[in-house]
């Protein structure tokens, strides 16, 4: 067996993902998040994909990310286009997934180092 030495070098990385809590770092999160490589805003407000309005998602304009990632729970749901619309607008590419392939995705880009957002609902 091969060892292969793990160097994304992102200040936040997401260790664990079950319905109900969010493990980044060392620290587990019962409500849900945002997290791009260097910044983690918790308690995000929406806990459900039903919850989900523009308001919430407002706040990725100041991240600045490239592409944003919009786990939508413990399945995968599509917000109408109204509600993420502005952050297409604004040059953000936006991908909607389940929030265990959105955790996923998102280690996979910061370990590249591009400039990715995960917002994460938690169930």
């Amino acid at each position: 067996m091969s060892l292969t030495l793990d160097d994304n070098s992102a200040k936040f990385q997401i260790r664990g993902y079950k319905p109900g809590f969010i493990q980044v770092n060392e620290t587990t999160h019962t409500q849900s998040i945002i997290v791009s490589a260097t910044q983690l805003i918790p308690d995000w407000r929406p806990q459900s994909f039903l919850e989900l309005t523009a308001e919430d998602l407002k706040i990725i304009l100041s991240l600045q990310p490239a592409i944003l990632l919009i786990g939508t729970g413990e399945t995968l749901s599509f917000p109408p286009l109204a509600l993420y619309g502005e952050l297409i607008n604004q040059g953000i590419g936006v991908e909607i997934m389940n929030t265990s392939a959105a955790c996923r995705t998102f280690n996979a880009l910061t370990s590249e180092d591009r400039n990715v957002v995960a917002a994460l609902i938690i169930k």
